[in-house]
């Protein structure tokens, strides 16, 4: 309930979701882009599925699959709630630690649902997750600094894809 898929809807500019009842996402929602502005104004753009996932535990049996030729990983929390902070270090463990992601695949968003305000002060991190980008989103009064940082995290993303591919094209040949 930190808002993950409102936050999702609004990066894919899928918005038709937005207000209403709160529906928790059961299992996982996959939405599917285009960013065109991935690399400034020159070149493609880059086709992005953003996998918006259910935070229950019961879901933990998909985890597998949901992890399965991932790319990168987001984790959205609200800073607000400290059960949140114990809870994304479980996250870290399971999708990124185990994954070798590196720290420019992963990104951390402080969340900050409609009336709660802007804290934008840094919450008290663990170690592995302090080394970790973290952007906090606030669609109510900065939605296009949200974008922003979603754009620059997908380049990063971008950049370790064609780094692994190169390095293992070199592997080939050698």
């Amino acid at each position: 309930q930190c808002g993950k898929s409102v936050l999702a809807n609004f990066l894919a500019d899928a918005t038709e979701n937005i207000g209403g009842e709160y529906s928790p996402t059961q299992g996982v929602r996959i939405l599917e882009f285009e960013c065109p502005n991935i690399n400034g104004n020159k070149g493609p753009g880059c086709e992005v599925e953003l996998w918006d996932c259910g935070g229950d535990h019961k879901f933990e049996t998909c985890w597998p699959a949901i992890m399965k030729d991932c790319h990168g990983v987001i984790i959205v929390f609200n800073a607000d709630i400290p059960s949140h902070l114990k809870e994304i270090e479980m996250w870290h463990s399971n999708f990124i630690q185990q994954q070798r992601f590196q720290e420019n695949q992963c990104l951390l968003i402080a969340h900050h649902k409609p009336g709660s305000g802007d804290d934008s002060e840094k919450p008290d991190l663990s170690p592995a997750l302090s080394k970790l980008a973290l952007v906090h989103s606030n669609l109510e009064e900065d939605p296009e600094d949200v974008r922003m940082e979603f754009v620059k995290y997908l380049r990063g993303v971008v950049t370790s894809l064609s780094e692994s591919r190169d390095r293992e094209e070199m592997s080939i040949i050698t």
